[in-house]
């Protein structure tokens, strides 16, 4: 097998594509053959050593990929040889083979192509545990979408239309609010042109968003949480643009606001019924074309410098997606 190899976290430029030997799964574990793989804001971070998760080295980068099952380790009764999976292991996936934990595999079914699987799991169980569980958005409501044009961004919007709410979505370019409006946001802003508080106070009727989703943190998270409704939600998702904000605490008491964190991962590890129900649900609306994953491009897995190097200049829309021939 071959596979990127990070043997030092100190940037892109360490990563090198290496022969190495293909493993044998162990109890609990499969081997997976992989087809496609996405970029992940994650990715980026966890091979400059700022990830909250720090790998023993060297290790593959890549969290979230999709495949077929090569081999079975001891206990593993739930998958079959062969059988397509997409999985999220937070490391593997930039290569041509990776063992996962069997119990962290979504078997597929097959008409799920393996390109939107890879793209699937994480943006849309982020989006769905934020805006369903943490949020608890109600049909009627106004969710304004920071990053709207990202990954987790043009899920959060597909997600809060089905739940009926309106969505304003908010990104970086004119171009990107063009694909937030095509995939179903009532409005946008592009707050590199626009004034984010006057559009939102404009397209709000003064009242503010009832929700707002927010992976990106840095200069936009206190206009936008002086711009929120009474009772409103501030769904804390991530931190894309760098900086970690630090609200006046004295905004929440004004407005009744409630600043609401958002992590999947742990949430899918604690409650783990939960979250099975969800992934479910999520499954069912994909077969019945109520979401889809935003493909910014496909490209082969020989290019992930590249990769690295688009996403890294803020150009991707959606998701960024390696694959293998």
């Amino acid at each position: 097998m071959h596979a990127w190899l990070c043997e030092n976290p100190t940037g892109i430029d360490a990563l090198s594509w290496k022969e190495i030997p293909t493993p044998a799964p162990a109890k609990g574990e499969v081997l997976v053959e992989i087809k496609a793989a996405s970029l992940n804001f994650p990715d980026i971070l966890i091979v400059q050593n700022k990830y909250q998760f720090k790998p023993a080295l060297p290790f593959v980068p890549g969290s979230e990929y999709a495949g077929t099952v090569a081999a079975l380790g001891e206990g593993v009764t739930h998958l079959a040889l062969g059988q397509r999976v997409a999985c999220l292991s937070g490391t593997g996936g930039f290569g041509t083979h990776t063992l996962a934990p069997a119990e962290r595999c979504m078997p597929l079914p097959p008409d799920f192509s393996f390109v939107d699987a890879a793209a699937f799991i994480m943006i849309y169980a982020t989006s769905h545990h934020a805006l369903v569980d943490r949020a608890q958005l109600k049909a009627g409501e106004t969710v304004l979408v920071l990053g709207a044009a990202g990954g987790v961004g043009t899920s959060a919007i597909q997600i809060a239309k089905l739940m009926g709410a309106k969505v304003i979505a908010a990104a970086s370019s004119d171009e990107k609010c063009a694909l937030c409006k095509s995939i179903g946001a009532d409005a946008t802003i592009n707050y590199q042109t626009g004034n984010l508080r006057e559009e939102l106070k404009t397209l709000t009727g003064g009242k503010g968003p009832d929700v707002i989703y927010d992976p990106v943190g840095g200069d936009l998270a206190e206009p936008a949480f002086r711009s929120i409704a009474w009772r409103g939600r501030y769904l804390v998702v991530g931190f894309a643009a760098g900086p970690i904000p630090a609200l006046p605490f004295n905004l929440a008491l004004l407005k009744g606001a409630s600043i609401v964190g958002v992590f999947w991962g742990d949430y899918s590890r604690r409650e783990p019924k939960n979250n099975a129900a969800m992934m479910a649900q999520l499954a069912q609306w994909y077969a019945q074309g109520k979401i889809k994953p935003v493909i910014d491009r496909t490209m082969p897995m020989a290019d992930l410098k590249a990769a690295y190097a688009h996403m890294g200049s803020r150009g991707v829309m959606g998701k960024l997606v390696m694959v293998n021939d």
